[in-house]
């Protein structure tokens, strides 16, 4: 997670300095998605084959090498593929070590070590976006810190000698049933998908063009984060007390609401973008937890693991077209081209919500199942559901 935090924000930064297009930069985020995709649906074939240990060494040694690569060649032709690797190694990973702790948890202690999982993805990639704050980033030293993070993540694996763990979740897209199950969670998330991946990839890019130094650009991505995980308490425990659909309406709301204040008012002091990025950060990054919530009130009984892969997958289709839509606004209308786009999505999740809420009625306080805080999509694999606490012991 640090090598992942750090490589994720050098690269827009360093290809702003070398002068990329705004198209470039997003078709990084593009290739990042189409990675980590593919990742999620190959890495249990990799793990069926030569097992976890060697699947996780193969992973965190592309990773490393996509990054010292993007070093040698600074051209975005080599940087998009190369994001593409690195996308599909973090995913396969992830879900390695995923599937290690869902091994050893206990099913009464799932939930508290998702907690702990999801509280350790967060502050390690905050972590590895601070790291730029010490030094220059047209230099080499973040390239070579992200490679080395990423070899030092072998070793723990290396020596272990512990049973290797259950074969990894298969994760599929089945449309239709998870249209069936929920429309608003398929649209939804796919927009949502849209959105978080377009702020993720060139978030760092716009506020970049507004000459913010690399401390105030870490600290504008990082806040976001930081917001998206403790706005999930409150909403969190909204949505357990009312129509979860409101409360997304009403996080689209805000997020629209500080899209519009960024376009219109285009504000230049650090205080105030920092505090819309708090703002935006905690709406953006929370919808995604209160969608999938929505759509496990409507499952079948047994059936969140496969609701929850399938959603993910469907985020990182809308992951994929995200920043390249946004890279061309941005190309078009300059930096807020970023904020154009995402005020657009916005838009359309709350109308979207508004009008199913009058095709298909609230469930009952009762009816609900508990809302789970939940890590963000962007590191999130099919392999994360089997810690959630909603996956019964049958379904793993």
């Amino acid at each position: 997670m640090l090598a992942g935090g750090l490589n994720g924000l050098i690269l827009p930064l360093r290809g702003g300095i070398e002068n990329f297009s705004a198209v470039s930069l997003g078709l990084l985020g593009t290739g990042w998605a189409v990675g980590y995709v593919s990742g999620c649906l190959a890495a249990p074939r990799f793990v069926r084959s030569v097992g976890h240990i060697r699947s996780f060494g193969v992973m965190a040694a592309l990773a490393a090498v996509s990054v010292l690569l993007s070093l040698l060649i600074i051209h975005p032709l080599a940087w998009v593929p190369l994001r593409s690797v690195a996308g599909f190694a973090f995913a396969g990973a992830a879900m390695i070590v995923e599937s290690w702790l869902n091994e050893r948890a206990d099913p009464q202690y799932r939930g508290r070590i998702f907690g702990v999982y999801t509280m350790v993805n967060l502050f390690m990639t905050m972590a590895g976006q601070m790291m730029i704050t010490l030094g220059n980033a047209a230099g080499y030293m973040f390239f070579v810190l992200a490679a080395i993070f990423y070899c030092l993540s072998l070793i723990p694996t290396a020596l272990s000698t512990t049973a290797a763990p259950a074969p990894l979740v298969q994760a599929s897209l089945d449309l239709k049933a998870l249209f069936r199950n929920s429309p608003i969670a398929v649209v939804g998330v796919f927009l949502v998908g849209i959105s978080n991946s377009a702020f993720g990839t060139l978030g760092a890019v716009f506020a970049q063009r507004l000459d913010m130094n690399l401390t105030g650009i870490a600290i504008f991505m990082s806040l976001s984060l930081l917001a998206g995980a403790l706005f999930q308490f409150p909403v969190g425990w909204l949505s357990d007390k009312m129509d979860r659909r409101l409360v997304l309406i009403a996080l689209a709301a805000l997020a629209a609401s500080v899209d519009v204040f960024i376009i219109w008012v285009e504000p230049s002091a650090l205080l105030y973008i920092v505090a819309a990025s708090a703002l935006f950060g905690g709406a953006i990054y929370a919808m995604y937890p209160v969608i999938v919530a929505h759509a496990n009130d409507h499952a079948s009984e047994g059936g969140f693991l496969k609701i929850s892969g399938g959603l993910l997958l469907l985020y990182g289709c809308g992951a994929i077209v995200g920043p390249l839509i946004a890279g061309g606004m941005m190309a078009a209308f300059g930096p807020s081209g970023l904020f154009i786009t995402t005020l657009f999505v916005h838009i359309a999740i709350a109308l979207y919500a508004g009008y199913r809420m009058t095709q298909r009625s609230s469930l009952t306080e009762g009816e609900k199942e508990d809302f789970v805080s939940m890590p963000t999509a962007r590191y999130a694999t099919p392999e994360t559901g089997t810690l959630d606490p909603r996956t019964e012991t049958d379904e793993i």
